[in-house]
């Protein structure tokens, strides 16, 4: 959906979200606005650093994959105003399952972008690995 398209006052995140009204089944919906609306308060009052949490805890709140999936959508829509943004799965390395990322349409078809992003994150799983082990050595905390 291109800028035009949208209503007069509709910033893309709500329009995105009446559309997965429409889309979703009433319980799914409503468990997604739990997950997305601290997050989308958040970006209203211009907390970013909030957002790392929004998904995290759903996680263990046994969330289903595709409330996750659309809820990184919903933030992704929100933070940049895109509708195309897609979810994908990169895979890092070989002991690991792969992730998953939300990234932009013209990205998420571009296999040579999707492997640097991946080679990206692979660098800074070893980096992060890296200074845990120098924190552990140092005594302090490892919890990155």
């Amino acid at each position: 959906m291109n800028e035009p398209e949208l209503p007069p006052d509709g910033r893309p995140v709500d329009v995105y979200l009446d559309l997965l009204r429409i889309r979703m089944a009433s319980e799914d919906y409503e468990l997604l606005l739990s997950v997305v609306r601290p997050a989308l308060r958040a970006i209203d009052e211009h907390q970013l650093p909030a957002l790392d949490f929004a998904l995290e805890d759903s996680r263990q709140d046994g969330l289903p994959q595709e409330i996750r999936d659309e809820a990184a959508l919903v933030i992704a829509t929100a933070v940049t105003g895109r509708m195309d943004n897609q979810v994908v799965e990169l895979h890092v390395d070989d002991s690991t399952s792969p992730i998953r990322v939300v990234t932009d349409a013209d990205t998420a078809s571009d296999p040579v972008r999707l492997g640097e992003i991946a080679d990206y994150i692979r660098e800074r799983r070893e980096l992060d690995d890296e200074l845990r082990g120098i924190a552990e050595v140092s005594g302090l905390p490892t919890d990155l």
